[in-house]
C-alpha cells in the first residue's frame, strides 16, 4: 500500500490552488474591502458571514466559526479524506503527486475512494453515450426515438451527456472491469448490482442521463423506462444512494446553471430531465430539477448560497414549474411549505392546459416556454387559489369553509404590510368582506404564534396586525411605518418613481405626477413619501435638488424622513446618459405609465370585488351593481388607452 502524500506536494498543491476558485464552485462572491464574501456553505443564514482571503488562502465564517485553508475546505464541503482533497486539487491542476514510499502511483492508484468512484461515473457516461449513437444497436433506436419525438436531436443528447444503457445486463460491467475498476468499486458507484449469480447492471434497456454534482463530476444516472417489457415497471431510476450521490442534495442541471443562477440571482425549478433540457435551449438558462425526490431543505440552502439570496440585497427570485394535474398542485403547496426559508420571492408557473416546458417547446416553442416563466404568479397568491379552489364557491358554506381555510396562508405572510393587501384579495376571490377576512386572518396568526405553526422552522419571528383593522391607522403611520417590501414588483417599481422625483424632478412632467394620487401606493410607506411630495406645493423646478428633497422631508411624516433621504440617493437600476448622469426621459415615462397602469389594475380589481360581494348579498342592490358596472367599464377603457401609449 502507497504511504502518504510527500509534504512538499501538499504544500505546492495548496500554493497553486486558488481558492476563489475553489469556493466559486459552492458560494457566489461578492467583494468586500480585501475579502471576498458570500452564504456560508456549511451553515444556514440569510446574511453573509462566510469571508475568505484570496492573498493568503484562507477562509472563516464568522456565524459558525468554520475556517481553514483550501484543503480543508474540500475536505468539509465535500466530505472528502486529508488525502483524497490533495488529490482532488491535484488532479485540477494536472499535477503529479509523489508519495512517500517512493515514486508517482498510476492513475488508478493515485486517486482515492470518491475520486475512484467519480472516475468510474466518467467512464460509465461515455459508455451509455456511445451506446445510444451506435446505429448497429437495434434497441438503441427507441433511445433515439424518444429524444426525436421530444424535440431533441443528437446534438443535444451530446450537449446533455444522454446515453442509452444496453438491454443485456451485463455490458458495462464488463466494460467498467477493463478498464480497471473492481466489482467492489462499481458496486459501491451504484452502477452494478451483485446478485446470487455475480454483478448485473444496475440499468438496463434504458435511457440515461448523467446527474453531475455542483463542479461538473458524473456522480449518479436517472433512467427512463423504454421498453414495455422492462420487468421494472417505474417509470424512472435513478442511482440508489452513494458515497458520491445524495438526492436530497444534487440538483440536475445545477453545473450548467449555476453561472446563470448567480448573474441573474434567479433559479427556475422544474420536475424533470428533459424539462431542463428544453428550458435550456429555450433559452431559460437558470432551469434545474431534483432527482427522484421532492425540492426540500438541503437544496434550498445549496441555492441560496449559489443565488445570493441575503436578506440586505434586493430581493433574488425562484420560480417553481409544476404539472397542472392534482400531482403538481401537491408538489407546489410542498414548495410553498418551505417558502420561509428563502429571503427572495417564490413565484410559480403553471401552464393552463397543463403542459410541462418539454411539451410546451414542442408544441408552441421557445418563446411559450421563456413567456411561462416570465407570467409565474407570485407562490402566496398560487397558494390561496389552489387552497380555495378546493370548496365550491358557489355556496355560503363554501366560502366560509374557502376563507377558513386560507387564512393560515395570509397570516404566515413574513411582511405584515404584504397582509392586507392578501386579505383584500382573498376578500374578492371569495366575494366577502375584507373585515372578514382580517378577522381570520387574526385569529390565524394568533395560534400559529402559539404552536410555531407560522413558520416552517418553529421561529415566529413577526407579531401580529392592529387588532381594530388590518390597515394602520393614520396615528399608527406617522409613529411606525413597515419598510416596503421590494420583493414586491409593484413595491419596487412604486420605489424608483419616488427616486425620480425626488433626485431628477426637472425630467417628470408635472402632467405624469399629477396624473397620480396616494392611492397608486400600495405600500404605506411610500403613499406617505408622495403624500409629503404633495404637501410640498409638487414638483418645484425653481428649487435645486438638494432643496427640493429638503422640502419633501419637512412635509412628510417623521416615520418616512429617513426613507427620503434613501431615496434621494440610491441608485436606480437603469443605465444613466455618461454625459448629464440621468436617467432617460423615456425611462421616467414609462414608470409614470406602468404605476398608473398598475393603479388602475387595482381599481379595476376592487371593482370587481364589490361586483362579487352584491351578487351574495341577500338583498339585491340593482343601482348599486349598474353603477358598479359603469364605473367598471370607464376603468377597463382606460386600461385599454393606457396599455396603447405604454406600447407607442
Amino acid at each position: 500500500m502507497a504511504g502518504r502524500i510527500r509534504a512538499d506536494d501538499v504544500t505546492a498543491v495548496k500554493e497553486r490552488s486558488s481558492i476563489e476558485d475553489v469556493v466559486r464552485e459552492h458560494v457566489t462572491l461578492r467583494r468586500s474591502g480585501s475579502s471576498l464574501v458570500g452564504l456560508c456553505p456549511f451553515h444556514d443564514e440569510k446574511s453573509p458571514s462566510f469571508n475568505i482571503n484570496p492573498v493568503n488562502g484562507y477562509y472563516h465564517c464568522y456565524g459558525c466559526g468554520e475556517g481553514g485553508d483550501v484543503i480543508s475546505f474540500v475536505q468539509k464541503v465535500e466530505h472528502l479524506s486529508f488525502a483524497e482533497s490533495v488529490e482532488r486539487l491535484a488532479q485540477k491542476l494536472g499535477f503529479e503527486l509523489t508519495y512517500e514510499d517512493g515514486g508517482s502511483r498510476p492513475r488508478e492508484e493515485g486517486l482515492g475512494k470518491r475520486s475512484r468512484l467519480v472516475e468510474a461515473h466518467r467512464v460509465a457516461q461515455e459508455f451509455y453515450a456511445s451506446q445510444l449513437i451506435d446505429t448497429s444497436l437495434p434497441a438503441a433506436r427507441a433511445g433515439r426515438d424518444f429524444m426525436r419525438q421530444r424535440g431533441f436531436d443528437g446534438h443535444t443528447a451530446k450537449l446533455f451527456g444522454v446515453g442509452f444503457a444496453p438491454r443485456g445486463g451485463e455490458e458495462l460491467t464488463r466494460h467498467l472491469r477493463a478498464k480497471g475498476f473492481t466489482d467492489d468499486e462499481v458496486v459501491a458507484g451504484g452502477l452494478s448490482g451483485r446478485g446470487s449469480r455475480g454483478l448485473y447492471d444496475r440499468f438496463r434497456g434504458r435511457l440515461v442521463w448523467p446527474i453531475r454534482d455542483i463542479t461538473g463530476d458524473c456522480v449518479g444516472f436517472g433512467a427512463r423506462r423504454l421498453f414495455d417489457d422492462d420487468r421494472i415497471e417505474a417509470k424512472y431510476l435513478n442511482t440508489s444512494e452513494t458515497v458520491i450521490y445524495k438526492k436530497s442534495t444534487v440538483l440536475y442541471g445545477l453545473d450548467a446553471a449555476k453561472k446563470a443562477i448567480s448573474r441573474d440571482r434567479t433559479a427556475v425549478i422544474v420536475e424533470g430531465y428533459t424539462d431542463v433540457m428544453a428550458c435550456h435551449l429555450a433559452g431559460v438558462e437558470t432551469a434545474i430539477a431534483t432527482c427522484g425526490t421532492s425540492f426540500g431543505v438541503e437544496h434550498i440552502k445549496t441555492l441560496r448560497r449559489i443565488m445570493r439570496d441575503e436578506a440586505d440585497l434586493a430581493p433574488s427570485k425562484v420560480i417553481f414549474t409544476f404539472d397542472g394535474d392534482a400531482a403538481g398542485q401537491k408538489a407546489a403547496m410542498r414548495a410553498f411549505g418551505e417558502d420561509q426559508r428563502w429571503a427572495s420571492q417564490s413565484f410559480v408557473a403553471v401552464e393552463a392546459s397543463g403542459k410541462d416546458p418539454c411539451e410546451l417547446r414542442q408544441a408552441e416553442g421557445d418563446l411559450a416556454v421563456r413567456a411561462l416563466v416570465e407570467d409565474a404568479v407570485p407562490m402566496f397568491e398560487f397558494a390561496v387559489r389552489t387552497t380555495i379552489g378546493r370548496f365550491d364557491l358557489d355556496t355560503g358554506e363554501g366560502r366560509i369553509q374557502a376563507m377558513r381555510a386560507a387564512a393560515p396562508i395570509v397570516a404566515t405572510i413574513r411582511d405584515q404590510s404584504l397582509r392586507p393587501e392578501y386579505a383584500r384579495m382573498l376578500a374578492g376571490w371569495l366575494g366577502v368582506e375584507v373585515e372578514q377576512v382580517g378577522v381570520e386572518v387574526r385569529r390565524a396568526g394568533k395560534a400559529g404564534a402559539r404552536t410555531g405553526a407560522g413558520d416552517p422552522r418553529g421561529e415566529h419571528r413577526h407579531t401580529e396586525p392592529s387588532e381594530s383593522s388590518l390597515e394602520p391607522s393614520a396615528a399608527e403611520l406617522a409613529d411606525t411605518m413597515p419598510r416596503p417590501d421590494l420583493r414586491d414588483p409593484v413595491v419596487l417599481l412604486e420605489r424608483q418613481m419616488l427616486q425620480v422625483v425626488l433626485q431628477f424632478p426637472g425630467l417628470v412632467d408635472p402632467a405624469d405626477l399629477g396624473a397620480l394620487d396616494g392611492t397608486a401606493f400600495s405600500a404605506p410607506a411610500h403613499r406617505a413619501v408622495f403624500d409629503g411630495i404633495v404637501l410640498a406645493g409638487g414638483l418645484q423646478p425653481a428649487l435645486s435638488t438638494a432643496a427640493w428633497a429638503d422640502a419633501v422631508v419637512e412635509a412628510a411624516p417623521s416615520a418616512v424622513r429617513p426613507l427620503i433621504s434613501e431615496l434621494a440617493v440610491g441608485a436606480l437600476p437603469v443605465m444613466m446618459d455618461k454625459t448629464t448622469g440621468q436617467p432617460s426621459r423615456r425611462y421616467v415615462t414609462s414608470l409614470s405609465l406602468r404605476l398608473r397602469e398598475m393603479t388602475l389594475k387595482r381599481r379595476i380589481s376592487d371593482a370587481l370585488s364589490q361586483l362579487r360581494r352584491l351578487d351574495t348579498a341577500g338583498t339585491p342592490d340593482p343601482a348599486r351593481q349598474r353603477e358598479l358596472g359603469v364605473q367598471l367599464q370607464e376603468l377597463q377603457r382606460a386600461l385599454v388607452a393606457m396599455q396603447a401609449l405604454e406600447e407607442d
